[in-house]
């Protein structure tokens, strides 16, 4: 149906006031605070609950508290580099869009249109997921640059090299599988919310059935660059790289997937030492500060992924939002280098972090003092 004219002018105030909104954030706690007046609480459990117990979901969070920045002094520091590359291409930050599926078009109608506009004006780029809307061309066709498109398997090879092909014709530059799903979790906070937002996922024993010759497949069929996104070990870093991965993402879901595993930032040193170089090394996994990316790169990631910060930036922003969540991350990122004593992001090395006391705060909004005085902890 057409829209009216009444209602076209209510959308253009509503993007309007976004904007404004936006664009006065000026901290991430600001950002994450007006997402939790504009998420019911169903819909914040869902963003930023894991699974069962939520252990995995804590361990992230406490892994990376558990980590210290040294700093050294007397350096030059007026001009920093912050670029990388992914996959050949250049990023003003080392920051991207994780894949998130069907939450975003809950935190803004635009969905993962927004959250793809909102990334490349900041200079970086975004995975889009088999579960986010609108459509996969859609998204392609609202900006300008490729993006990378992450599978989910929902059904036989026949059905698989349909939506690879889909992908490909779209524009899309790289084929990300997500390797750490072959069940879905239970994740206890929808359930007993009663407030599941599950997609389609056709039939469960396809994804539980994905094999690594699967994974070789996808490239040969495709002839694009393969990521593997969910790697928690050496020894399946190993067999990425064995069979043609040109990335390897170590990610466990943001704590939604296996419960009692690993943090992410605890297995990405022995998962940078099995690639030996042989592949790019992205990692995600509780990131709600700038100093959070650092640690990550000082311990070999290539690029890091947001993914419930990229939700909160949607749900408080729309697209506005997310590019002004790059930005305050950019500024974190600069102020935490400088005062470090690094010129460039290429100087960081596992030398610059130490084991440290973490400071005993568990949730995932602990790393912003005014927002859990505000809302209370989570």
């Amino acid at each position: 149906m057409a829209k009216t004219k009444k209602s076209k002018e209510v959308e253009l105030t509503r993007t309007a006031s976004r904007e404004d909104h936006a664009r006065v954030f000026n901290t991430l706690q600001d950002m994450v605070m007006h997402a939790r007046q504009n998420l019911s609480r169903f819909q914040w459990d869902t963003l930023c609950g894991g699974s069962d117990s939520e252990t995995t979901l804590r361990r992230n969070r406490m892994a990376l508290d558990s980590l210290a920045l040294r700093q050294r002094v007397l350096v030059n520091v007026s001009k920093i580099d912050m670029q990388t590359t992914l996959l050949g291409e250049k990023l003003k930050l080392p920051v991207f869009i994780a894949p998130v599926g069907n939450f975003l078009q809950i935190a803004d109608p635009q969905g993962a249109v927004a959250v793809a506009r909102g990334a490349l004006a900041a200079g970086t780029t975004a995975f889009i997921s088999t579960a986010a809307k609108p459509s996969i061309e859609e998204v392609a066709k609202s900006v300008d640059k490729p993006l990378l498109f992450q599978l989910y398997v929902r059904s036989d090879r026949a059905w698989m090299r349909g939506f690879l092909d889909r992908a490909k014709a779209a524009g899309y530059r790289a084929i990300c599988v997500t390797v750490d799903r072959a069940y879905y979790s239970r994740r206890e906070r929808d359930i007993i919310n009663q407030y599941l937002q599950r997609a389609d996922s056709g039939d469960p024993r396809h994804q539980a059935s994905l094999t690594w010759e699967d994974a070789a497949w996808i490239k040969q069929h495709t002839k694009l660059p393969l990521i593997l996104k969910g790697i928690a070990t050496a020894e399946d870093a190993e067999l990425a790289v064995k069979i043609g991965a040109d990335v390897v993402y170590v990610s466990n879901h943001g704590g939604r997937q296996i419960d009692h595993g690993q943090a992410t930032i605890e297995v990405l040193p022995e998962v940078v030492d099995a690639v030996k170089g042989k592949a790019e090394v992205l990692w995600d996994g509780g990131v709600t500060r700038g100093t959070d990316v650092v640690k990550a790169l000082a311990l070999g990631a290539k690029a890091v992924g947001v993914g419930k910060l990229q939700g909160w930036a949607l749900a408080a922003g729309g697209e506005w939002g997310v590019t002004r969540m790059f930005q305050l991350l950019a500024q974190e990122i600069h102020a935490t280098l400088g005062l470090m004593g690094v010129k460039s992001i290429k100087e960081l090395n596992p030398s610059w972090v130490r084991p440290a006391m973490h400071t005993g705060k568990f949730g995932v909004t602990c790393n912003y003092p005014v927002f859990d005085e505000t809302f209370g902890a989570r």
